[in-house]
């Protein structure tokens, strides 16, 4: 894993949604398209926790 960056499951279960949803935001453009490790998996910053914080909090 990147130093201070989380994966999509770490995301998910701080922010009690499903990686599909997050997956979903993204495709529908929602939220940026997320930065890759050297997997291929996707991996987010703080600041982009924090803006799929703020989205989760005005859709639920």
């Amino acid at each position: 894993m990147v130093p201070g960056r989380l994966s999509i499951t770490e995301v998910a279960r701080q922010l009690s949604v499903t990686t599909k949803t997050i997956t979903r935001w993204e495709k529908a453009g929602k939220i940026k398209s997320a930065k890759r490790d050297y997997r291929g998996w996707r991996v987010y910053s703080p600041e982009e926790v924090q803006t799929i914080k703020s989205l989760v909090e005005t859709v639920y």
